[in-house]
């Protein structure tokens, strides 16, 4: 008994340590963006640097607004939570509930194989098939642009919107259902009125993670994006926070990679406030 006592306590220790090691990494990035990216805001200004509409970095006078950035970011995930998550929610309830076995294998397959692809290779179809395909459809000079990036990152976030998805309504308890089918309710009633509301949370969840994904893509959206610092059109090429960082901090030295490091500490505070409101208001829904 004494034995299994103090096993349970060593393991008990261990998993203490590593969530203080995860809430330990978590606290040195922040602080390390903190006084890394503070020194250049502080030189060019708040104001001037949040809202300004030019990025030339690299010109005889530079300049270092990042307002198009942050609304490309904006608009990109916006619109690839719009096409998205009634995709990946549609698709997860229909896996979960309606699916036959074999369908539901099969279909769940390809999606592990999803989430398995390198975002390189999202960008390499996207810039072989996507972009050309954007041009001629809509007679632009270039086909990279924000909707080429939204609809990549559409189905990037696929993956992880449906697996959890479909864990959590796997994970509703069967007699719910059959309560309700017993009442009159027709099965996609149940489903949608029963279902789904029990699994709310598990849902809420995959969904911050497909916004998570989103906002932290790099790769694949510099390589369908043109990855050029326009204020956001739907048609033009466009530059993201994480592309910006990306694209020059290999040769960047001085103000600019300093500029480049307040960029990382703006998308690290732009993540951190999302995930903070759907935290409040998800705690909100609980509550009531």
């Amino acid at each position: 008994m004494k034995n299994k006592k103090a096993f349970e306590n060593m393991i008990h220790g261990i998993f203490l340590m590593l969530g203080l090691i995860a809430v330990g990494c978590v606290l040195l990035i922040t602080v390390y963006l903190v006084i890394a990216g503070i020194p250049a805001i502080r030189e060019i200004g708040l104001f001037k640097f949040l809202f300004g509409k030019t990025w030339e970095s690299t010109s005889a006078n530079p300049s270092y607004g990042i307002l198009p950035f942050i609304l490309t970011s904006i608009y990109g995930t916006a619109g690839a939570i719009i096409i998205g998550v009634p995709i990946g929610f549609l698709t997860a309830v229909y896996l979960s509930k309606i699916a036959p076995q074999k369908i539901k294998a099969a279909v769940g397959t390809a999606v592990s194989l999803l989430a398995g692809i390198s975002s390189v290779v999202y960008g390499l179809v996207g810039m072989l098939v996507l972009v050309p395909g954007i041009r001629e459809i809509f007679h632009l000079a270039d086909g990279a642009s924000l909707l080429a990036a939204i609809i990549v990152l559409a189905i990037m976030i696929l993956p992880s919107i449906i697996k959890v998805s479909v864990t959590a309504l796997d994970a509703v308890p069967k007699e719910y259902e059959d309560a309700s089918l017993a009442l009159g309710a027709t099965p996609v009633e149940t489903y949608f009125k029963v279902s789904v509301p029990a699994a709310k949370s598990g849902i809420a969840a995959a969904v911050v993670l497909g916004i998570g994904r989103a906002i932290g893509e790099a790769m694949a959206v510099m390589m369908v994006s043109g990855n050029v610092a326009n204020m956001p059109g739907l048609f033009q090429s466009v530059r993201f926070l994480t592309t910006a960082v990306a694209s020059e901090m290999s040769y960047s030295s001085g103000l600019q990679r300093q500029a480049l490091f307040s960029i990382a500490l703006v998308l690290f505070l732009f993540i951190m406030l999302i995930n903070a409101t759907l935290n409040f208001f998800l705690k909100g829904k609980k509550g009531d």
